[in-house]
């Protein structure tokens, strides 16, 4: 009795990955599970990396305009710091953090809390982009996102880059990047 009783106490934590391409709905479908525990008035908290200012500074905000308050952290290493009691953190454009933020995930998932990070899987040039494969490894779950591939309609899982600037972090949105899917990927590279 005493130790089913314990088990059943305790909190479970858990790591949720959410990964994709740009524009495939990764941090609109972050923002929606996020504000989804706020209703069940759980108590959460938002972390981004601080490079990433391209539609606010202090906000985690998609690309359609939904948006939910952060805090820019400059390492993975500055969640834990920050981290008070809560039962879901959020965690956005994962793959710019240091690799550090695997450890970072699996702690706080070990003290009970649900961790959901959303980031890119590949970056522009189709290689597995920064912790993302490891944090996948870790996960309980894993929900790959698509977009629609603007050059011909099919699913898109591919950030094609449409600027001549080869350095593999360069944050940035339509102006820089669009989706397509593996064949015409493949047509562009040639």
């Amino acid at each position: 009795m005493f130790l089913e009783t314990t088990i059943t106490e305790r909190k479970r934590g858990w790591i949720e990955v959410i990964c994709g391409s740009m524009f495939s709905g990764k941090t609109e479908e972050l923002i929606r599970r996020l504000k989804r525990s706020q209703y069940a008035k759980q108590k959460i908290e938002i972390y981004k990396p601080n490079i990433d200012l391209r539609y606010h500074d202090v906000k985690v905000v998609s690309h359609q305009g939904n948006e939910i308050i952060s805090t820019p952290v400059p390492s993975s290493s500055n969640i834990l710091l920050l981290t008070s009691d809560a039962d879901v953190i959020g965690i956005d454009e994962a793959q710019f953090f240091d690799p550090a933020i695997v450890e970072v995930c699996n702690e706080l998932a070990n003290k009970g809390v649900r961790v959901i990070i959303a980031g890119l899987d590949m970056d522009y040039s189709g290689v597995a982009f920064g912790p993302m494969p490891q944090l996948m490894a870790i996960a309980e779950y894993v929900t790959k996102v698509h977009a629609i591939c603007v050059s011909c309609g099919n699913l898109a899982h591919y950030s094609q880059r449409t600027v001549q600037q080869t350095e593999q972090v360069l944050v940035g949105a339509i102006e820089k990047y669009r989706p397509v899917c593996r064949s015409c990927y493949q047509q562009i590279k040639k």
